[in-house]
């Protein structure tokens, strides 16, 4: 694993890489903004527009250094899938290289593809793993860090409590860790990092951003939805997943009744019509949180006071400066 000093940002956390809904707008935005704007190379089809997507971000940041100081931008990140049914692998590769995003995370697949290529432009790797086997493996192959999805993820979810999660890998892995899962304020912010970790994922809280691609209803539903409207299932994609139930009521499906788990297939190559996802919508657990809309900066703006008032209130609390006798 690679050393690297940690990233330089306003507040730890990555706008988290969301399925047909995180674009360059919202990347730029996000880094504009002092943190990680992160986006999944498969919302670009066909190949061509991952390239345009991926020039748009470079120029736009570099245009950006020229109004405001170099060192309060965050970095971009691109979210790469390995998985063996991913037949643009190669080709995404290739734009990687060429691009030079100085963080990449891998999912559903080993990191091992993408560590050559953004490591030899001094780049970072973190594997997006959802259990502690997954985590061995990819610190074996040689990622930098860790993107732990946790219970209360939106989208692709996971299972383990991210206390325990971040715990457990603690006991082996020193490199850099991202925790998800259900953070969606400054308070969550703050209990990720005195947990362990060194940044968070925050998905769920942007969709409703003016800089999301989000159908206009997708975030009126975030808007009006509650915990009690999730539910867990891989009957839309093969793998388990957090879904809106009016959204998947208003497809025809039952959240009672959820088909059987189709046959796993992410291949990037393919073309977005004709897919029963399209229409289906996913949030995580920091759903209950969010009533307005708002931009991407209007909300690490509100995160950064969050996280203030939660960092003054440990500081504050009778027992942060108890010291055994």
């Amino acid at each position: 694993m690679n050393a690297h000093s940690p990233l330089a940002l306003r507040l730890p956390v990555f706008a988290a890489p969301m399925f047909l809904i995180s674009g360059p707008e919202m990347v730029l935005a996000a880094c504009k903004a002092g943190i990680v704007g992160a986006f999944p190379t498969p919302n670009a089809r066909p190949i061509e527009k991952l390239h345009d997507w991926m020039t748009s971000i470079t120029e736009g940041l570099a245009e950006a250094r020229d109004t405001q100081a170099a060192n309060s931008l965050g970095p971009w990140c691109a979210n790469l899938v390995t998985h063996s049914s991913n037949t643009r692998l190669t080709q995404d590769l290739e734009l990687i290289a060429r691009f030079k995003p100085p963080v990449v995370v891998t999912a559903l697949g080993s990191p091992k593809p993408a560590i050559e290529v953004v490591h030899a432009y001094g780049g970072r790797v973190y594997a997006d793993v959802i259990n502690l086997t997954l985590a061995q493996k990819a610190v074996k192959a040689g990622a930098d860090g860790l993107a732990c999805v946790c219970a209360g993820a939106g989208g692709h979810t996971g299972f383990l409590s991210p206390f325990a999660f971040v715990s457990a890998i603690r006991e082996f892995f020193e490199g850099d860790i991202i925790l998800g899962g259900g953070i969606s304020d400054g308070a969550g912010i703050a209990g990720a990092i005195a947990a362990g970790a060194d940044y968070v994922y925050m998905g769920t809280r942007f969709i409703p951003a003016h800089e999301s691609m989000a159908p206009e209803a997708y975030k009126d539903m975030i808007l009006s939805s509650t915990l009690d409207d999730l539910i867990i299932s891989a009957g839309v994609t093969g793998t388990p997943a957090s879904w809106l139930k009016p959204s998947l009521k208003l497809n025809g499906l039952d959240p009672d009744n959820m088909p059987a788990a189709p046959t796993r297939h992410y291949d990037s190559s393919t073309e977005f019509s004709g897919k029963k996802w399209l229409d289906v919508w996913a949030a995580g657990q920091g759903i209950g949180t969010i009533r307005t809309r708002q931009s991407v900066g209007e909300i690490v703006d509100q995160l950064a006071h969050e996280f203030d008032a939660a960092m003054r209130r440990l500081n504050h609390l009778p027992f942060a400066t108890r010291t055994a006798s």
